[in-house]
């Protein structure tokens, strides 16, 4: 009596054997989906017929191709699949991914060939293609999409043509003047073109005047969501969770913001790769690659980060009168009413700007480089101004910046009063003393002075005032020097300085990056001059010079507060609050007849005259 082959098909009573659940649920999915690679490193599925063929699921989760092929499997079968051989079927799925070219799945908003493609979220598929020639709403979507628990449908876009009415309805939703409207909508398109890095909408303004509101509205005209709005993130782990889940993300009601939170939300804005350990796994990893589309609510959001503060789109809103104000579900109502116009007019703007872009060309550009070419774009079909706008109110935040900023604003402070100051941190400190009680922010050491000093070079450059790498020290030290002074300013006929080699500019090129341009040795003085005498010698100190013996041995023979031929003040007289003698080298500074010192609510330095 033979046993049975591995190819027979029958069993022991010689009837048929059936395919086991695996068998027939891979081939439901061969029937039904095509497996795709994506370059996030995800496996994912799409459908093979209908009209919804571009939207990419995953293969796990709720929303997954794992859950589909269960219920299929119920229809046509009349059983419920184990958990078993669903899991055998992804894990083959997976592995045929593995082997396919991958393919970018985008998340709301993708571009294609010079042209924006919008997926409209619905259970049909529909998605919009924005050119320089138009726009049109088709199912035929060259780009893949995916979708999240936080992917909500879009209403579909009115009538084309329509720009002025469209943006005359959003007038009416916000509560803005119009200057604040027009960089309202030029945030609005600029959203719609995922390629670049977009500025973090800060809706500022006192209570009561609709900002929760009229974000939770703007963000829902380009990403709808069943949470438009969003609480802080605690950790970084949960703020790429929530993410990486949407296009557009509010931060709402922000009181402060953590450093942590500042590094990430300028990352997002540029783009920002977080890598997590993959879970059931050892060795491998996973990865959430975006840039995202951000903004803000607040009344006073305190200190920000220099880097974070060029970030931002600073809009106030204003107080709503109590005769304009409106119910909830009216105003609700009312935007739900508005939104195909708005959206359409927002999709006129876009194809007008995609057309203007390549011929836009602006002689000097901002941190956000990508945003204000788009302004000069819209301004150029509008006849807007919203680039200077744009760029007045980033004036404004780094003003504000250097007011939150007490030892910054003290070293602009003694710049302003004394012209230019060229030394170590160490003789920084001395002559900015800190006032009582000492700030927080205040830094305890040279080191964290001269962290704070570089991290906030781009805010003092903004209002005037240079920061440059001047060397190294002549003594054995070697101390870093540093030359802050305002900006149009050289030195002219300092001291020549003791016999001895010149200051050393080779071995540490880490100051060079305080100041947009290269800082140079100074010059030597006339041929003529006399040569300076040497330095007298004290029995505590015999290297260092009289002027700079308070400073120790460590600061010898460094340079000095500059007190020699320095340019004549334009402006001079007495502070009329402390009535100490100022000196200004420069006009337009605003202190009116204050010193800088009291004019910035800082102490005056050590060095000030008065």
């Amino acid at each position: 009596m033979s046993s049975a082959g591995p190819a027979d098909a029958h069993d022991e009573g010689g009837k048929q054997k059936q395919p086991s659940q695996a068998t027939r649920l891979i081939q439901l999915a061969d029937d039904l989906v095509d497996v795709v690679a994506g370059t996030d490193g995800r496996a994912y599925a799409t459908a093979r017929t209908g009209t919804a063929r571009h939207i990419a699921f995953p293969l796990k989760g709720q929303r997954g191709l794992r859950a589909r092929l269960a219920r299929f499997y119920t229809e046509e079968c009349g059983s419920v699949p184990s958990q078993s051989a669903l899991t055998d079927v992804t894990a083959v799925l997976e592995g045929r991914a593995m082997d396919l070219e991958p393919r970018p799945v985008a998340l709301r908003l993708a571009t294609h060939q010079g042209r924006v493609v919008l997926d409209l979220g619905g259970a049909d598929g529909r998605c919009v293609i924005a050119g320089p020639d138009g726009w049109q709403v088709t199912t035929d979507s060259p780009v893949l999409f995916r979708r999240t628990g936080l992917t909500s449908p879009i209403p579909a876009p009115g009538e084309p043509g329509r720009t002025e009415a469209g943006i005359g309805r959003l007038r009416s939703l916000l509560n803005v003047d119009e200057a604040g409207l027009r960089l309202v909508v030029g945030w609005l398109v600029s959203g719609l073109i995922p390629d670049m890095p977009h500025p973090i909408f800060a809706a500022r303004g006192e209570q009561g005047t609709g900002k929760s509101t009229a974000l939770a509205m703007l963000t829902n005209l380009i990403d709808p969501s069943p949470a438009p709005l969003r609480s802080l993130p605690k950790d970084q782990k949960s703020w790429a969770t929530t993410a990486s889940a949407s296009w557009a993300v509010c931060l709402d009601n922000v009181s402060t913001i953590a450093p942590w939170l500042s590094d990430t939300l300028c990352k997002a804005v540029t783009g920002e790769g977080v890598v997590d350990r993959a879970l059931y796994s050892d060795d491998d990893v996973t990865v959430l690659s975006f840039r995202r589309l951000l903004s803000m609510t607040s009344i006073d959001t305190g200190a920000l980060a220099s880097d974070l503060t060029e970030r931002l789109l600073p809009v106030e809103f204003l107080p709503i009168k109590r005769d304009q104000r409106r119910t909830d579900a009216s105003l609700q109502q009312a935007y739900q009413d508005a939104t195909p116009d708005i959206l359409a007019a927002l999709l006129d703007l876009l194809c007008q700007v995609l057309e203007e872009l390549p011929r836009t060309h602006l002689p000097e550009l901002p941190r956000m480089a990508d945003f204000a070419r788009v302004l000069g774009a819209l301004d150029r079909v509008t006849g807007w101004s919203t680039l200077d706008t744009y760029l007045a109110a980033t004036e404004v935040t780094t003003s504000d910046l250097l007011d939150a900023r007490p030892f910054t604003a003290a070293v602009a402070a003694m710049v302003e009063e004394a012209g230019e100051f060229t030394g170590t941190i160490g003789q920084l400190m001395e002559v900015v003393p800190p006032p009582e009680p000492r700030p927080k922010s205040w830094p305890v050491d040279a080191t964290r002075a001269a962290g704070q000093l570089k991290r906030d070079a781009p805010v003092l450059r903004a209002v005037g005032i240079t920061v440059e790498d001047a060397g190294r020290s002549r003594d054995r030290h070697r101390s870093k020097l540093y030359r802050i002074a305002l900006q149009g300013e050289h030195p002219q006929n300092p001291q020549r300085p003791t016999p001895g080699p010149a200051p050393d500019r080779g071995g540490d090129q880490e100051g060079r990056d305080f100041s947009a341009h290269e800082t140079t040795p100074a010059p030597p003085g006339p041929a003529s001059a006399e040569p300076a005498p040497e330095p007298a010698t004290t029995a505590e100190n015999p290297q260092a010079t009289g002027a700079g013996g308070s400073w120790g041995a460590a600061e010898a023979d460094a340079a000095q507060l500059s007190n020699g031929d320095t340019p004549a003040p334009v402006e001079a007289g007495t502070c009329r609050t402390c009535h100490r003698t100022y000196r200004r080298y420069r006009r337009g500074t605003g202190y009116g007849d204050q010193c800088a010192s009291c004019a910035l609510g800082v102490p005056p330095p050590d060095n000030s005259p008065g």
